[in-house]
């Protein structure tokens, strides 16, 4: 059971900060993408039934998607048995299908053609209602209305380091603030913009707006184990996708927080924020940003005990969610780590490093990619063929 301190990235403020935050439960229904009807390859495990396992796919089936890169089916090694927190062990023996993942983080540009193309409104745009806490608040009517505004979680850079106290698992939630008219537009709230952004990562989108995107791209969330091995770009037992030291001939690899955190940010890799992908050089695999640049959603519910109970093949991750810290908010797993991520904090740049958040809540520093299973190539292939259709006679 994870018992020690939350990570940087959790993306909801927690019961007790849930009128600031503006956190939405998890039950609410993903919603729907106008104008274009697409095929729906967003559930991993749709492609074949686990009692008629068909042989393992390694070799690339068909042509590389644009932007994306083919990882070739085998069996890895998951998790750790020298782990920096409980929930990454025990080291387990996964084998995948091959499958394709995009070799960045989406950008703002390609989330821009999203929207603009459906007129998509993502939830920190959209004004929250008493009823999205249901679960979360005892009371919903003593919900102040004056607090449900739209926005989403920024680092509070304002905080005052005299009255920082450590000594609660979720301190954290000290150095964040919900800020009004924060949104993927304007990612540190109203007066900023994306201007010299548009290959930036895409960040304030929840689990449910990348589940969005995903149905539009014809592509689907990767699984955590997909993304794990992906990320060590078949590296068994490294530490970070480059292989075991942090920085190789003292070159920075990934956008993190150097300093103290949450002190100081030195910005020794030259960013503070968000990076431009492909800042720094990719994997093994030819992926970029698989440590640092911001947290990536996986598919997954997060349960912190999964790895004991996982099955070899192709595991979709658990039936439910449970987060002991916040057991009433359900919770979706992200990965990689960001450019909060420290080594005297969360060091959620290792390849090992999981992380959690509320399905309906953005952050300034969570983004997503996606990845196209092989088995679902030509299913994707007509989503598109529908996409561009609609582009073309709008």
């Amino acid at each position: 059971m994870l018992t020690q301190q939350p990570r940087s990235g959790i993306v909801c403020l927690g019961v007790g900060l849930a009128l600031l935050c503006g956190c939405r439960q998890a039950s609410t229904p993903i919603p729907e993408v106008p104008t274009v009807r697409a095929v729906d390859v967003t559930s991993p495990g749709s492609e074949n039934g686990p009692e008629n396992e068909p042989p393992l796919i390694v070799d690339e089936p068909n042509p590389t998607p644009p932007g994306m890169r083919w990882i070739p089916g085998g069996s890895f090694v998951m998790g750790s048995d020298n782990p920096k927190f409980p929930d990454e062990a025990p080291a387990h023996r996964v084998t995948l299908d091959g499958f394709w993942i995009d070799e960045t983080e989406i950008t703002n540009a390609q989330f821009r053609e999203f929207v603009e193309a459906t007129g998509y409104v993502t939830i920190a745009e959209k004004t929250p209602r008493p009823e999205d806490f249901a679960g979360q608040v005892d009371d919903l009517a003593a919900i102040p209305p004056e607090n449900l505004v739209a926005g989403s979680i920024c680092f509070n850079s304002r905080f005052d380091p005299a009255r920082l106290r450590k000594d609660h698992p979720l301190w954290p939630y000290q150095v964040w603030k919900y800020v009004a008219g924060a949104n993927w537009r304007q990612p540190e709230g109203p007066g900023s913009n994306l201007e010299g952004r548009w290959d930036h990562p895409v960040v304030h989108v929840s689990w449910e707006d990348a589940m969005a995107y995903c149905r539009w791209a014809g592509t689907r969330l990767p699984t955590e184990a997909e993304w794990e091995y992906a990320a060590r770009g078949g590296r068994a037992g490294a530490d970070y996708p480059w292989g075991n030291v942090l920085q190789p001939e003292g070159k920075w690899r990934h956008n993190i927080w150097q300093g103290e955190f949450p002190l100081h940010n030195e910005g020794s890799d030259g960013y503070l924020y968000t990076s431009p992908v492909k800042s720094f050089p990719p994997n093994d695999y030819g992926l970029y940003d698989m440590s640092g640049n911001v947290w990536e959603w996986c598919y997954d519910w997060y349960a912190p005990d999964y790895y004991r109970v996982s099955p070899e093949r192709n595991p979709p991750g658990p039936a439910e969610s449970f987060d002991p810290l916040e057991p009433n908010i359900p919770k979706r797993v992200q990965r990689g780590g960001s450019f909060m991520c420290s080594d005297n904090y969360c060091i959620g740049y290792r390849v090992a490093a999981r992380m959690k958040g509320d399905p309906q809540s953005g952050t300034f520093h969570a983004g997503f990619r996606t990845v196209l299973p092989a088995a679902q190539w030509g299913k994707s292939r007509r989503t598109q063929a529908l996409r561009e259709t609609a582009r073309r006679h709008p």
